[in-house]
C-alpha cells in the first residue's frame, strides 16, 4: 500500500501518514527501488490503532504507546495505558466530590452566616469560619484556589462572595483528602461555569466526556490488541 492507500481510511493526507512514521508511531516502511514507501497491514493496524489511541490517551501518550510497542518495550505501552486508566478513574472521582460539595453548598446556602456589612471578609474573619489558620488561606491562594483582591488603603486581603464560595468548596475537598492542584482544577471549573447554579451543567458536561473517554478506551484497546497480534478489526473512528 501507499501512503495514500492508508490516508485515504481515516479521511488524513498522505503527509499525515509520512510523519506518523517519522514519528514512531508506524513502524519503518520498507522502500522501492526508487525510494518510494511501501506499507502492509502491518501499517495500517499500527495507524488504526495510534488515532484511536488519540481521544483515549491524548496525542501524547497515543504516540508514548506506539513509540514503545514498535520498540518491542510492550511493558512500557501497558504502563502508558494503565496511568491512562488511573486519571480517568480519579477524574471520575473528583467529579463526583465536587457534584457532591456543590449540592451541600447549595443546600447550606440559606443558612450560612452572614458576611461582613459590607459584603466582605477579611483573611482572619475566613479563616475563623472555617476552622482553618490564615496561613492554610494563604496557602491555597498560593495554589490559585482563593484570588482574594486587596484593600487600595491597607493591602490586606479581601474576601467577596465569590472566595467564600471557593474557600468553603476548597475547605470541603480538603477534608476528602484532595490535593491543592486538583482542587485549583476544580474551583477554576466553577469560576468559568459562573457559580454552583450554572456548574451543575458543566458537571454534566464533564460526566459526559469523561464517559466518552473511557469507550475511547476500549475501541482503542481493541485496535492495540490487533496491532500486536496482527489481525485488524475493522476501522478506526477517532
Amino acid at each position: 500500500m501507499r501512503p495514500a492507500d492508508l490516508a485515504r481510511e481515516h479521511g488524513i493526507s498522505a503527509q499525515a501518514v509520512r510523519n506518523y512514521e517519522r514519528d514512531g508511531f508506524l513502524p519503518p516502511a520498507e522502500r522501492t527501488r526508487s525510494g518510494y514507501r511501501i506499507y502492509t497491514e502491518a501499517h495500517a493496524a499500527a495507524l488504526r490503532a495510534f488515532l484511536a489511541l488519540v481521544p483515549a490517551y491524548g496525542h501524547s501518550a497515543a504516540g508514548e504507546i506506539m513509540n514503545a510497542v514498535h520498540g518491542d518495550a510492550v511493558d512500557d505501552a501497558l504502563a502508558a495505558i494503565d496511568r491512562g486508566h488511573h486519571q480517568l478513574l480519579r477524574d471520575r472521582a473528583t467529579l463526583d466530590a465536587v457534584r457532591r460539595a456543590v449540592d451541600h453548598l447549595t443546600a447550606e446556602s440559606g443558612a450560612a452566616p452572614a458576611p461582613a456589612a459590607d459584603g466582605t471578609r477579611t483573611i482572619g474573619e475566613l479563616a475563623h469560619r472555617l476552622g482553618v489558620t490564615p496561613a492554610t488561606l494563604r496557602n491555597w491562594e498560593a495554589a490559585g484556589i482563593l484570588t482574594p483582591a486587596r484593600d487600595p488603603a491597607t493591602g490586606h486581603r479581601v474576601y467577596r462572595s465569590a472566595d467564600l464560595r471557593d474557600a468553603e468548596l476548597a475547605h470541603l475537598l480538603r477534608r476528602g483528602g484532595y490535593p491543592l492542584d486538583h482542587i485549583a482544577a476544580v474551583v477554576q471549573r466553577i469560576r468559568t461555569a459562573g457559580g454552583t447554579g450554572p456548574l451543575a451543567e458543566a458537571l454534566d458536561e464533564w460526566r459526559r466526556r469523561l464517559t466518552a473517554r473511557g469507550l475511547a478506551m476500549l475501541t482503542a484497546a481493541t485496535h492495540l490488541s490487533a496491532c500486536l497480534n496482527g489481525g485488524p478489526p475493522g476501522p478506526s473512528r477517532p
